[in-house]
């Protein structure tokens, strides 16, 4: 049944992805690949696929993030490589890091996901809300203002406002300060 539930997404939504990584890299041989990438994370997600609203705007994220996973990586490597000097004495590929997040970035990680969500939680609960809508469900502005009852506008605002509280609040927090760099 899951199977059968990709492949038709797959055929409804093949042309805009591949679109959508052809407009990302304006090449179409890495947008061949982008696109391979994105639906490989698409089938290994299928499970997540049951609790998706709005499965365009799940796919356009996974391209997205994909696209960007791609491009940190790409510039992480040339950066190494370019910052070497002319005689080395390790292999070069040594010297490329792991594409796996380390256990300090995974920890890291989960550290500023739990500063964010309680940061978050401390919002009034209609910026929270829009918040949510915006960030985690994927709603668009339009979506969100019909369900809020607002105008897109208002939304606009509201994502804005909310985003200025939360760096505010990361900022006065010692711990969340440390890991933003301020």
């Amino acid at each position: 049944m899951a199977g059968q539930q990709i492949e038709l997404i797959y055929e409804e939504y093949e042309r805009f992805i591949y679109h959508l990584c052809l407009k990302l890299t304006r090449n179409k041989d890495e947008a061949e690949d982008l696109m391979q990438d994105v639906w490989l994370k698409v089938v290994r997600n299928e499970k997540s696929l049951e609790g998706v609203d709005h499965v365009k705007a799940w796919l356009t994220t996974i391209c997205m993030n994909t696209f960007r996973d791609r491009y940190r990586k790409s510039v992480r490597r040339s950066q190494h490589v370019m910052d070497q000097p002319d005689s080395l004495d390790v292999p070069i590929l040594d010297l490329v890091p792991c594409a796996d997040p380390t256990a300090d970035d995974l920890l890291e990680r989960d550290d500023m996901r739990q500063i964010v969500q309680s940061k978050l939680a401390e919002l009034d609960a209609i910026y929270q809300k829009t918040v949510l809508y915006f960030y985690v469900n994927q709603y668009s502005l339009i979506e969100i203002a019909d369900l809020m009852k607002v105008s897109i506008g208002t939304v606009k605002s509201r994502l804005f406002r909310a985003k200025q509280r939360l760096k505010e609040m990361m900022l006065m927090d010692e711990t969340a300060s440390g890991y933003i760099g301020a």
